[in-house]
């Protein structure tokens, strides 16, 4: 490794956010306890001394976190001589927060890192803020190595090293439309899969209930924008501008290195004509980008026939939805699969990486192997304590009789350490799950992105320029809420991107692009 810190430009995106307070961790060594268990692993890695491995993760507290963590350190001390602590970034300081992880120069061992995340993977990567683990595999965690197949670790790899480990978990996550099946009956109508589906059931929901089609908040905006890229030809997500806003896309997966912002086209033009129109029918309330409720709380609350989110949002909220509406089951309009444009997710895309401050590495991968190759360790950091925060019925994991989520809430925003192997059925998650996958993975296509990770500075202030102008402006054109007509709207619009420095972010993207190879 060069160095341990991030280069400048990294962290000056980093401390656009609010600073991190409190982060003082570090790993501490002490004397080998008394126990009589081996001093060396068959890999002959020393674990004489007794470590304290911190691991950062997104989310809070649950009530009975600390509880499970016991369990799982009487694991690891008997295993590997090692004790975990787990340090929690709320949700909302993900983006500033977590930069600064990393930026800080903080002593820690692991945390979960993604291409999509505030910093990408890639960039940390490159700039030497992770552990290349890529020999260190074969020595401390072998079983971790042979489980996770050469392909999926080729997508970890930065210049043909490896510096995250990748998680083996199936899944999709297009965008789509929840709906009611039982309305869907009553208006006579088999199902959704085209726009026009979709509005005809909206029109009769509209014509003959009390509530509305969607009942969301100013969020939706951003679902209108990914129906609008998902059902228009072949374009695909583009790098440059977050995709939490209105982003730039390629036309096509095959023509990826040219980039190109949907408002300058005739498509987006007539997506902001047709949210006009959907506004001005009620398909959704008047008031939906003051509110400050979400478009599934409503749902659930029988204040709307549907809501808009990705389809593994969709599968693992199928508990709450049965329990708020037993008589009721839902079904998924996903925009992206007429256009067959549902794209895989890699393994890269939820990733463990180890800090390259910190001072155990080996132990911190070996943990990381536990953690994906034993069920032992897989369940309780996965679900909880057998017994209290779940049972196995027939194979499914259920909650308890019992359960009380005030005493024994809890669990860990581990995604990156998920095994379809020794993951467990659900009965809170909706049953079409494999079947639906399963028809997917045959159709679904790799981002042509996945390995790119865009550095942002040299147009900084341009893209802090757009952002603002897509959180005015481009959310009410995406809702219909615009104060003048749709197409005076985007005349302005672009305009605004203009002045803003479009153009200067594309050229950016393109050149940085020009010489760059996609995953496969």
């Amino acid at each position: 490794m060069k160095g341990k810190t991030l280069s400048s430009s990294i962290l000056a995106a980093a401390m656009l956010g609010s600073l991190l307070a409190g982060c003082t961790g570090s790993n501490e060594e002490s004397a080998p306890s008394g126990d009589p268990a081996a001093t060396t692993t068959d890999g002959g890695v020393d674990i004489s001394k007794e470590v304290k491995l911190v691991y950062y993760l997104w989310g809070s507290e649950g009530v009975a976190n600390k509880d499970i963590l016991a369990e799982i350190n009487k694991l690891l001390k008997r295993d590997i001589n090692a004790t975990l602590e787990i340090k929690y970034i709320d949700w909302p300081d993900v983006a500033t927060k977590y930069p600064l992880l990393f930026a800080s120069g903080e002593q820690f061992d692991m945390s979960h890192a993604s291409p999509g995340a505030a910093v990408s993977y890639f960039s940390l990567a490159e700039q030497d803020a992770l552990v290349d683990i890529t020999d260190m595999l074969d020595k401390v965690a072998p079983k971790l190595k042979a489980e996770i197949p050469e392909a999926v670790w080729a997508g970890n790899k930065v210049d043909d090293k490896i510096y995250g480990v990748p998680s083996l978990y199936s899944e999709f996550t297009p965008t789509g439309y929840v709906y009611r099946q039982d309305l869907l009956k009553k208006y006579g109508m088999e199902k959704i899969s085209t726009i026009e589906e979709m509005e005809q059931y909206m029109d009769n929901v509209v014509a003959n209930e009390s509530f509305t089609p969607i009942n969301g908040n100013a969020n939706d905006a951003f679902n209108m924008y990914r129906m609008l890229v998902d059902t228009t030809g072949k374009w695909i997500n583009a790098p440059g501008i977050s995709f939490a806003e209105l982003n730039l896309v390629t036309d096509s997966p095959e023509n990826f290195k040219k980039v190109i912002h949907p408002a300058f086209t005739q498509e987006f033009e007539d997506w902001a004509v047709k949210m006009r129109e959907w506004s001005d029918k009620g398909y959704w309330p008047k008031d939906v980008l003051s509110s400050q409720v979400a478009g599934d709380v409503n749902f659930r609350a029988a204040n709307a026939a549907g809501y808009l989110t990705h389809a593994q949002d969709w599968i693992g909220k199928y508990g709450s939805d049965v329990k708020a509406m037993p008589d009721v089951e839902t079904g998924f309009y996903t925009f992206a699969e007429a256009n067959q444009k549902i794209k895989r997710k890699m393994g890269v895309e939820n990733s463990t990486v180890i800090s390259a401050n910190s001072k155990n590495p080996e132990r911190a991968l070996m943990a990381i192997e536990k953690f994906m190759t034993d069920p032992e360790y897989y369940n309780l950091i996965q679900y909880g304590i057998e017994g209290r925060q779940y049972v196995i019925e027939d194979g499914m994991k259920k909650t308890p009789a019992g359960f009380d989520d005030k005493k024994d809430g809890g669990g860990f925003a581990v995604w990156s350490l998920r095994n379809d192997k020794y993951n467990l059925p659900m009965d809170t998650e909706n049953p079409i799950r494999s079947s639906l996958y399963e028809e997917w993975n045959k159709v679904a296509i790799n981002d042509p992105y996945m390995g790119f990770s865009f550095d942002p500075k040299n147009v900084t202030t341009e893209i802090a320029a757009i952002s603002n102008v897509n959180s005015q402006l481009g959310m009410q054109l995406m809702l219909g809420k615009t104060s003048k007509d749709p197409k005076t709207a985007v005349a302005e619009y672009r305009e605004q991107l203009k002045a803003a420095g479009i153009d200067k972010v594309i050229a950016e993207v393109e050149a940085q692009l020009a010489d760059f190879v996609p995953v496969q």
